[in-house]
């Protein structure tokens, strides 16, 4: 995630805490007047719920040599989700995601283009990678295990992600649309995908790790409160 680049100095810092703060004090007036808002425990509306791009974050790791993981992120990426809260089990998950907006902490000089060639992400020819869910086993009131078909460099192969629903809302004066939140882990090897270079020799660590383990969290925005509706 980047800043605006007035937003780097100090004074930049400050005034984004200070937005963060006013917005903070806001909600919390909003929701001390009269029970204007909604209560989590209301029951959540069943429909179209899209990803909020301002509070979600994709990111991966792949271990470097054995000694540390190296995380990165992907910036840009949409999902959707059709999602009956009375039948968790039959929601349907499409994400699609930009492997031109990676992200990695200092790259150095002429890094970041090698990514984005044929040895790895291929963004020439690759411009998309794409997950589809194709089932949800519940695992408890708030978890599921979600199986789906992710497709990297043209390859299409099954990956299960561990889903965590962490809550939601029918809406608030602020905020007029139900929102719901997820946590999300999994991983898969790079190798199914065409992805070999650079992996160790068995036996060794020497190189960068074939399993790529994946950390989302998100949140999606879905259908508007009903004295919001027409």
């Amino acid at each position: 995630m980047s800043f605006d680049g007035g937003a780097r100095g100090e004074g930049g810092i400050l005034s984004i805490f200070g937005k963060m703060k006013a917005v903070g004090a806001a909600l919390c007036l909003a929701v001390g007047l009269g029970g204007a808002a909604v209560a989590q425990d209301d029951p959540l509306p069943a429909g179209s719920y899209v990803l909020d791009p301002y509070h979600s974050t994709l990111v991966f790791s792949v271990s470097h040599l054995g000694f540390s993981d190296y995380v990165m992120s992907f910036d840009s990426f949409e999902a959707e989700l059709e999602l009956d809260p009375a039948d968790p089990g039959k929601a349907a998950l499409s994400v699609t995601v930009d492997p031109a907006s990676l992200d990695v902490p200092r790259p150095p000089e002429g890094f970041l283009e090698e990514l984005m060639g044929e040895t790895w992400l291929n963004t020439g020819a690759h411009p998309e990678i794409t997950f589809t869910s194709t089932g949800i086993e519940m695992t408890g009131e708030e978890s599921a295990t979600v199986t789906g078909e992710l497709t990297l460099l043209g390859v299409t192969k099954p990956v299960t992600l561990e889903v965590t629903f962490n809550g939601g809302y029918t809406g608030h004066p602020m905020d007029p649309n139900a929102r719901v939140g997820f946590s999300a882990e999994g991983a898969f090897n790079r190798s199914d995908f065409g992805m070999g270079y650079g992996i160790p020799a068995p036996g060794t660590t020497m190189g960068v790790g074939d399993e790529v383990t994946v950390r989302i969290e998100t949140e999606f925005t879905g259908p508007a409160m009903e004295e919001n509706k027409d």
